[in-house]
């Protein structure tokens, strides 16, 4: 097992900020990394940054082997995007959507509001005799038992099995959990250590006093419009990741030519739940144009907000999901911007969740919106 930590470039007290779950008593924290681009607006530069250096371990350590890279929905898929497209190998994503025509590989994220995962097993079936080591990607690993919970499921369908490694951008697993993966012969690589004994306390001083915003009629003046870019491919489903990069790089080209970006006009750029990579990278082209560029994206997580300036989440807005009537999802802490660009790749985007979101954005100060909805 090898653990390798980045400190000299990331440290626990610039990126990890904790923020309190909302009717979760398997766990009443959550650990948030504010430069990864999932809850906490970000530069896209930024967050591309940390993921390489991430991947810049793997790459030493793992020449000449063959790879699978296994991102983490709903919030390391961009991780594992990036890892994989470092590493040049083949990426699939964990989900919780269903997709139509496959069957599963079941295991449990014990600790989660939304605790089932899913890998499409057509596609593994396909994999596993030709890589030498899956590498699972995460954002935060803590106890490790997610990622157990998903190597005892390859094991019990494919018997003899790949190495695995884990790769993560933060490490909080206590000397026990790691005592297990050395046992095991899983090799654990991240950026940060961190230490959870005070996260809990430290979330229950919080007095979640923020502002809940939910519904609302979006004011009609605001300028929509809708783009359809085509050369869809799914990360759901296994990828060899040079392709995929190619597909997102094509996917950007096409959103940018509709949007003509501005020099020092204010962007926001917004991922849909587990699709966050495609986003993340259109919002880094539309930075180097010049453009003043925040990335994050909307969330299963129902987070509590809170007013204390040190707090990581001060306003939550609750809107249908995109992908399923009646899902409720989220965004925190929209800014003021001059076009938000939102990012999807539903079948279909449910009229709810575009009621939501546009009324999200008008009250939170977008002037203009952008929807993007990539297909086939």
């Amino acid at each position: 097992m090898e653990h390798r930590g980045d400190g000299s470039a990331y440290r626990e007290s610039d990126l990890v900020r904790i923020a309190k779950r909302e009717n979760n008593l398997k766990r009443k924290y959550l650990v948030i990394n504010r430069k990864q681009g999932k809850h906490i607006p970000v530069s896209p530069g930024e967050a591309l940054a940390m993921f390489r250096a991430l991947a810049e371990q793997l790459k030493e350590a793992y020449q000449g082997e063959r790879i699978l890279v296994i991102g983490f929905a709903e919030t390391a898929t961009a991780i594992g995007v990036c890892l994989a497209l470092c590493l040049r190998c083949r990426l699939i994503q964990t989900t919780r959507e269903e997709i139509p025509g496959v069957t599963y590989l079941h295991f449990s994220e014990r600790h989660s509001h939304a605790t089932q995962q899913k890998l499409v097993k057509e596609d593994l079936d396909t994999v596993m005799g030709q890589i030498d080591r899956v590498i699972f990607a995460e954002d935060e690993v803590t106890t490790g038992n997610t990622i157990l919970s998903a190597i005892e499921s390859i094991e019990r369908v494919y018997g003899e099995r790949p190495a695995f490694s884990v790769a993560s951008l933060l490490n909080g697993m206590d000397r026990e959990a790691e005592r297990e993966y050395k046992k095991r012969g899983i090799r654990l690589h991240y950026l940060v250590k961190t230490e959870h004994g005070g996260y809990e306390a430290m979330a229950e001083r919080y007095r979640g006093d923020g502002l809940f915003e939910k519904g609302g009629v979006w004011d009609e003046s605001l300028p929509v419009r809708m783009l359809y870019p085509s050369g869809y491919l799914d990360a759901r489903r296994l990828q060899a990741a040079d392709e995929y990069g190619r597909a997102c790089k094509e996917l950007c080209r096409q959103v940018l030519s509709g949007l003509n970006p501005e020099p020092f006009r204010r962007y926001l750029v917004l991922g849909t739940e587990e699709f966050m990579f495609p986003g993340l990278l259109l919002a880094r082209e539309i930075e180097r144009q010049g453009c003043r560029v925040r990335f994050h994206a909307t969330t299963r997580s129902p987070i509590v907000v809170s007013r204390e300036p040190e707090y990581p989440l001060h306003v939550r807005y609750e809107l249908c999901s995109m992908y399923e009537k009646g899902r409720p999802t989220f965004v925190y802490d929209l800014k003021p911007c001059e076009e938000a660009v939102v990012v999807c790749d539903a079948p279909e985007m449910t009229q709810e969740g575009k009621q939501d979101l546009l009324y999200a954005l008008s009250i939170s100060g977008s002037r203009q919106v952008t929807l993007v909805r990539w297909q086939r």
